[in-house]
């Protein structure tokens, strides 16, 4: 192999690798995405906090103790 023909290689992976970490650091994470099921038990549970209608849950723990 003549060495314009290696030095295309090596600009080719270096080119890839770039591509790569572009990919990898902007690649979504399937654990962040709700499905519609997951969104409206969020939305309810957000609402019954904000309305005061949940239980601390360190007086959970306690009423489980009790």
């Amino acid at each position: 192999m003549d060495v314009t023909a290696e030095n295309r290689i090596w600009e080719e992976l270096k080119a890839i690798r770039e591509e790569l970490e572009y990919i990898k650091a902007h690649m979504v994470d399937a654990d962040t995405i709700l499905t519609p099921d997951e969104e409206a038990l969020l939305e309810a549970a957000l609402k019954e906090f904000e309305t005061g209608k949940v239980t601390r849950l360190d007086e959970f723990e306690r009423e489980l103790k009790e």
